[in-house]
């Protein structure tokens, strides 16, 4: 055995029987002490005596506890005496990344309202009584689906009237078509023999006339009388004889043509009649969902009365106010993230689609539309309705993930690694991106190392060891 480690026995041993004999005397004085207030306090009860021991009891526990650390802190001692150096903490993993310069972009919060793109107002196109509503108010209709059925008393009767005269106007085009019968031609010809004889027995009775005037058997009175009727009796033979060329020629291609338009017309009518039928079962002209129905069941209803209000259920458009300041910053195709309030756990990503080229009067705001092609049920036309757009900003800054800043009590700081050790750097935050940052300060360059994760507890000067997150 060395020197050392003898004498170091040696001071153990030493230490040990010092303590032990303070440990005596110490008892020693609370025994002898609890002796004494014993003898003086005989007359007192039995509850003192108990607190007695109960303080004797602790003065054992005590001096034991130090006992007990001075012979640990000897054991733990090195041979020399000297105290044993604390050992460094080993490096902490961390995950790094690289600060690159970027601008700043700040978060704009907007208002806005849902409206429906399409909204319109089903209209009776012909009149009557309503015989049946088949629709309610929420109902999903898809284009022709039967909407209301009036009552078609009226309508029918005028398809029939209609198909009537349609029939008559076809055997008149027939007739044309076909020509001149036979008989019709007999007939004329007949006509034209019997006005060929009234015009000779009418020349005839003129001759005589003319003689018997000569002799002056009759006044002049009556030659006049015979040459009228001779004139009468030309013009009926010549008027028979134009109904024979009539009839023996036909009809002409001109009288065709206007027939053929004059059935026509007919056939328009009889289709007008059945359309106006048709008309009484109303129908939905496009997909969508009945907001508000306008009659109920007996009600008359005249042409262009109101039925119901359709809207489009499979597309929404959002009404967003842009404050006045940026007006003419917001473009078409600028990313917005949407939120409702009756939809707490919906959130939106959409394009803005349009941006309206004028401010309202009342509130100085411009609008921009977004379309929602696919909207989320339960948010529906008339809901209030907000928007996140992120701008562009002015300052120029490092922009870095938020997971990098460190808070250390009211300021924010980067840790920047080099050669296995970090550096703490105060930085401000110019702008919050939401994810990304944007930050400043003195020391910070571009393309430099940072503690990405595992920075809380870190101080300036500690050891770390970059691993991959």
């Amino acid at each position: 055995m060395s020197k050392s480690q003898s004498s170091h026995t040696a001071l153990e041993e030493q230490s040990e029987e010092v303590l032990r004999a303070d440990l005596e005397k110490n008892l020693e004085k609370d025994i002898d002490a609890s002796v004494v207030e014993t003898k003086q306090d005989k007359p007192e009860k039995n509850n003192q005596k108990s607190w007695l021991g109960l303080l004797l009891l602790i003065s054992v526990v005590v001096n034991g506890i130090a006992l007990w650390q001075i012979l640990s802190s000897t054991q733990k001692s090195s041979p020399s005496g000297a105290v044993a150096a604390v050992k460094a903490p080993p490096a902490r993993p961390v995950e790094v990344t690289t600060l690159s310069r970027g601008n700043s972009a700040r978060r704009v919060e907007l208002l806005g309202q849902v409206e429906s793109p399409q909204q319109a107002t089903i209209r009776a196109q012909t009149g009557g009584v309503v015989q049946q509503i088949l629709v309610q108010p929420g109902d999903k209709l898809k284009a022709g689906t039967t909407i209301a059925v009036l009552d078609d008393a009226d309508q029918r009767l005028a398809i029939s009237q209609a198909e009537a005269q349609l029939a008559q106007e076809r055997n008149n085009l027939a007739r044309l078509e076909v020509g001149t019968r036979p008989e019709i031609i007999a007939q004329r010809k007949a006509a034209l023999r019997s006005a060929k004889a009234t015009e000779a027995e009418a020349v005839d009775n003129l001759n005589r006339n003319k003689e018997l005037v000569k002799e002056g058997a009759i006044a002049q009175r009556l030659l006049v009388e015979a040459r009228a009727a001779v004139d009468s009796a030309r013009g009926e033979r010549l008027e028979k004889l134009a109904e024979l060329a009539e009839a023996q020629a036909g009809p002409t291609r001109e009288e065709i043509a206007a027939q053929r338009s004059t059935v026509a017309a007919a056939i328009a009518v009889v289709n007008q009649a059945k359309l106006a039928s048709q008309r009484t079962r109303i129908k939905a002209n496009s997909d969508g969902v009945v907001l508000q129905r306008q009659v109920s069941v007996g009600d008359y209803l005249q042409n262009g009365g109101e039925i119901i209000t359709l809207v489009a259920g499979d597309r929404l458009d959002i009404f967003l106010e842009l404050p006045e300041q940026l007006s003419g910053q917001v473009r078409a195709g600028t990313k917005v993230e949407l939120r409702a309030r009756a939809l707490p756990q919906w959130q939106g990503n959409a394009t803005i689609t349009g941006v309206v080229p004028s401010a309202d009067a009342a509130s100085r705001r411009q609008r921009v539309r977004v379309r929602l092609d696919n909207p989320p049920q339960g948010l529906l036309p008339g809901m209030a309705i907000a928007g996140s757009l992120q701008l562009p900003g002015n300052t120029q800054g490092f922009v870095v993930s938020r997971d990098a800043l460190t808070r250390r009590a009211d300021k924010w700081v980067v840790f920047t690694a080099e050669g296995g050790k970090v550096k703490e750097l105060e930085v401000e935050m110019v702008a919050d991106m939401g994810q990304q940052v944007a930050i400043s300060g003195t020391g910070l360059q571009n393309g430099q190392t940072v503690v990405l994760r595992g920075g809380d507890g870190l101080r300036d000067g500690a050891q770390v060891m970059v691993v991959d997150g």
